[in-house]
């Protein structure tokens, strides 16, 4: 998909609620990077000695550039992190979320002014998103190790068969030609209900990108909508559920750093360097990478399970 129809003249953004979203999310992002800050500040002399700085910063600026082209960032990262060994599974929820947070604000920051949406739909599906990220954060940075594995498995597999399907053409894949930016009625209350879902789900390691993705599309809006809702979700979420995290100390520290470090570089490089390529390659191998992730947590879940019989 060409970002550059995103930024092109023809895109008629509504000004005051996009600016109004923009100056909040400005403060929430201004408030996360505080405690953020402050975390790193405190536990500098404690900080993970098995976590490359290197290696986490490349992970965050390949994983966020293709974040911002569509992609999703938490099923690569998950993948990513676990392969090369840079966090333990318990953390790996918290530092998705911790890391991501910032590139993700820029990713919002990018697309909200640029594509007509309407302004009850945008700000509702945000809203609800916000909201279940706030009570599913909570929740998750409590769970032990083998909860964390089986939710992360159950929620990657489900992720990367609504991959396969859309590769497969046998799940809507959007019409660019729909004129629908906005919802009413039903539609709209499924549309906030599930996003409310999802925001809850994205405290778990599940990214919202994908399945808010397919929801625009089964809902018949316009493909272009899906950008600045699942980014501007994920960019008003992120933050109230990354502080739950920092405070709970339920992130890896090093790795949200560098992966935070590295993926704005890769926003920026994508959104204004790139701007357009073929993903079609790109998806088949992010289909297969989130089936072995998936298969590799339900494994290690069961054998600690079996551990601890």
């Amino acid at each position: 998909m060409n970002i550059l129809m995103f930024t092109s003249a023809e895109a008629k953004s509504t000004f005051p609620v996009a600016t109004v979203l923009l100056v909040v999310l400005a403060i929430l992002g201004l408030a996360f990077a505080v405690v953020f800050v402050k975390d790193l500040m405190d536990h500098k002399d404690k900080l993970e000695k098995d976590t490359s700085f290197i290696v986490t910063f490349i992970i965050g600026a390949v994983a966020n550039f293709f974040d911002t082209l569509g992609i999703g960032s938490f099923a690569p990262t998950t993948s990513a992190l676990r392969f090369t060994k840079q966090t333990e599974d318990r953390l790996i929820p918290g530092t998705l979320n911790v890391a991501c947070c910032i590139p993700v604000i820029a990713e919002a920051f990018l697309f909200i002014k640029a594509v007509d949406v309407s302004p009850v739909t945008l700000v509702g599906m945000i809203v609800a998103a916000t909201v279940g990220s706030y009570i599913g954060a909570g929740i998750v940075s409590k769970l032990p190790t083998q909860k964390v594995q089986l939710v992360m498995g159950v929620a990657l597999f489900v992720t990367g068969v609504i991959f396969a399907l859309q590769l497969a053409k046998l799940f809507p894949s959007g019409d660019e030609q729909s004129l629908v930016v906005g919802l009413t009625g039903i539609q709209l209350i499924i549309a906030i209900a599930v996003n409310f879902l999802l925001g809850a789900l994205m405290t778990a390691g599940i990214g919202l990108y994908a399945p808010c993705m397919a929801l625009v599309y089964l809902l018949g809006m316009n493909p272009r909508v899906a950008f600045p809702i699942m980014m501007g979700s994920c960019a008003y979420l992120m933050p109230v559920a990354s502080i739950k995290f920092v405070k709970e100390g339920a992130y890896n520290r090093v790795a949200s750093l560098m992966i935070t470090i590295g993926g704005v570089i890769g926003v920026l490089v994508a959104f204004f360097i790139v701007k357009d390529m073929p993903l079609g390659v790109l998806k088949v191998l992010v289909t297969v990478v989130i089936f072995y992730t998936s298969v590799t947590l339900f494994l290690s879940a069961t054998k600690k399970k079996e551990g601890n019989k």
